[in-house]
């Protein structure tokens, strides 16, 4: 059987398909398991340049060394940790027991859910349709993958290396427009994890409720940061340029905006165009820097620039957008002065674009950043503690890095996921290996118990059942 590419080839069929296999086979071993994320490791390092290619394709100019560093070596690191530790995961889990059931004992057993399905983004392809996977195999799950209509490369190439490795009863990886991410949505998962916007994660959400699929959702906002009073802006210039034009912004945890002590927003644009030619010297031909996916988005970044421009922000960017808009290669462009009524701060920018605002101290940033929707990361820059844990302890985000950006995504011992409109649900590590999990809970009635049981609490009620109660409300 191949992969389906149509809304009408047969995803119902593939789900089948797999449904049947783990239901006659069951939960794989711990052996297998390994094999299997093996088998993905082996993938990744046998076909590098492959991957490379295909994206560069797509997105007319990618980075060889940005595909090296977020599609492939961090999700190396993600499928080795997760075969390192998975027995772990796996064993039986000892839960305490109350007293009046003692000698009885408790467990929780992890099993595998059974069928689940991944819809996978644009951006980074490879790592977020690898990294969610490794936890749904290393929980035993089969797996469904839906890859991006935007990237149809890389999404034709990862079908073929995955069917060469796995058979369609295990992993399968679909491929097709709007109308197959919708068929996909709707097939009755035993979990279902998407990747993507805020806007598309309600459609996915109220297409998996049709089955009470439970849903996984990792999406995006305006990820914020604020900088302290003590810290070096020239520094923090540096990491949070960086973090915006890596992948040309098209990351859901890019910084989105800045916050820096009211005053200061000038003097910390210069430092972040300094920061930005220093890292990409020009545009035109740079292999180093990646385009902008597709016209549609390009042209949704320029529109924003513009409706910021006409309502009153000052507009600097670091190279004439005219001489790289054939390669989709838009400038680093600071935004001062930005007020909400601007798109740039009502949408999520997934883009080169850093808006810029002051602030009078860190509590009216805490304010500015709690009055928003709680954003998938937060990045705090202070070397003191005290203000680190003031933002820490009084914003809620999917996750935080301090004093840099990004890194936080690359732990692998750290979950990762959104909050409220930036998502639900994690992945990667052990809270990923239970998020594809059923973790079964077990009660075993055992020594005197196996005799009595909870017969003293059995009809005929009366004097006895009276003193146990309140012995019980005591103890």
């Amino acid at each position: 059987m191949t992969p389906s590419t149509s809304a009408d080839s047969g995803l119902a069929t593939l789900l089948a398909v797999q449904r049947k296999a783990f239901q006659a086979e069951g939960p794989p071993s711990a052996e297998e398991r390994r094999a299997d994320l093996t088998a993905l490791h082996g993938l990744l390092v046998d076909n590098r340049r492959a991957i490379a290619k295909a994206l560069r394709e797509d997105f007319g100019a990618r980075s060889a060394y940005e595909t090296e560093i977020a599609d492939i070596a961090t999700t190396l690191h993600t499928v080795r940790f997760a075969r390192r530790h998975l027995a772990k995961w796996m064993k039986p889990r000892r839960r305490s027991t109350g007293i009046w059931f003692v000698p009885a004992g408790n467990r929780i057993i992890p099993q595998p859910k059974g069928c689940v399905g991944i819809m996978v983004p644009f951006n980074f392809p490879i790592n977020l349709a690898v990294g969610p996977l490794t936890s749904a195999v290393a929980a035993g799950n089969r797996a469904m993958l839906k890859m991006s209509e935007l990237t149809p490369a890389i999404g034709e190439l990862f079908a073929r290396l995955v069917a060469d490795r796995f058979s369609p009863e295990k992993i399968v990886v679909v491929n097709g427009g709007m109308e197959v991410s919708q068929e996909f949505a709707a097939l009755p998962f035993d979990h279902l994890l998407f990747t993507g916007s805020t806007a598309v994660g309600r459609h996915i959400m109220r297409a998996a409720a049709e089955n009470l699929t439970p849903v996984t959702l990792e999406l995006g906002g305006k990820s914020p940061v604020i900088i302290g009073e003590d810290y070096p802006l020239a520094r923090a210039a540096q990491r949070i340029v960086w973090g915006k034009l890596f992948n040309s912004g098209q990351i859901c945890i890019a910084p989105d905006y800045v916050m820096v002590p009211e005053g200061k927003e000038r003097e910390f644009a210069a430092y972040a165009q300094a920061a930005a030619r220093k890292l990409y010297p020009k545009l035109a031909g740079n292999d180093d820097y990646t385009a902008v996916i597709n016209d549609k988005h390009y042209q949704r970044l320029t529109d924003t620039i513009a409706d910021a421009r006409a309502k009153g922000a000052v507009i600097e960017t670091v190279a004439d957008p005219a001489e790289s808009r054939p390669e989709r290669k838009l400038p680093f462009t600071v935004v001062l002065d930005p007020d909400d009524d601007m798109r740039v701060l009502q949408e999520e920018i997934f883009g080169p674009l850093l808006p810029v605002k002051g602030y009078r101290s860190v509590d009216d940033a805490i304010s500015y950043v709690n009055e928003h929707d709680r954003p998938l990361a937060l990045y705090v820059f202070s070397d003191e503690r005290e203000t680190q844990e003031r933002v820490l302890e009084q914003t809620t985000s999917g996750g935080v890095a301090i004093n840099d950006t990004l890194m936080h995504y690359m732990q692998d011992d750290m979950p990762f996921g959104g909050v409220g409109p930036s998502g639900m649900g994690v992945y990667h590590t052990e809270e990923g290996f239970n998020t594809f999990s059923h973790n079964k809970p077990v009660f075993r009635q055992r020594g005197i118990g196996s005799f009595t049981g909870g017969q003293l609490l059995y009809p005929p009620y009366g004097p006895v059942t009276r003193v146990l109660l309140k012995l019980m409300e005591k103890i």
